[in-house]
């Protein structure tokens, strides 16, 4: 189990770029990592094919009894559509016309190896 601070912000930081080099096979290109709006982080800003992926990245053991999916609560999700709004609001004219949506990439890993990621598309309402 994962105590020290600086250890779970290091399997952090292995999720998210695994889940950026997995999105990138997919063929979404990065726009933005770890990108801060006010109080609240979108941890991905990714586009393909005229959508803007606003994606949360959340890294669990293997063999863990949480799912990453249940992290994602009412109040996570309400910051990632206020951060991904503001975002939006200032970047309008260089995305205007683009569809909107919110993902969530699973990473789970056995120590210090990836054992899996899944990516569930439209894994949080957007309410846009």
């Amino acid at each position: 189990m994962v105590h020290d601070a600086s250890e779970k912000a290091r399997i952090g930081r292995m999720g998210e770029e695994a889940a950026v080099r997995y999105l990138r096979q997919k063929g979404l290109r990065m726009v933005a990592l770890n990108r801060r709006e006010g109080h609240d982080e979108l941890d991905i800003i990714a586009e393909r094919w005229g959508v803007l992926h606003f994606v949360e990245v959340k890294t669990r053991r293997a063999e863990g009894l949480t799912r990453p999916a249940e992290a994602i609560t009412e109040q996570k999700s309400r910051a990632l559509r206020r951060a991904a709004s503001a975002f939006m609001a200032q970047q309008r004219m260089r995305y205007e016309g683009y569809d909107v949506q919110f993902d969530l990439v699973a990473v789970y890993h056995n120590e210090e190896q990836i054992i899996e990621i899944d990516w569930v598309e439209h894994a949080i309402e957007a309410h846009w």
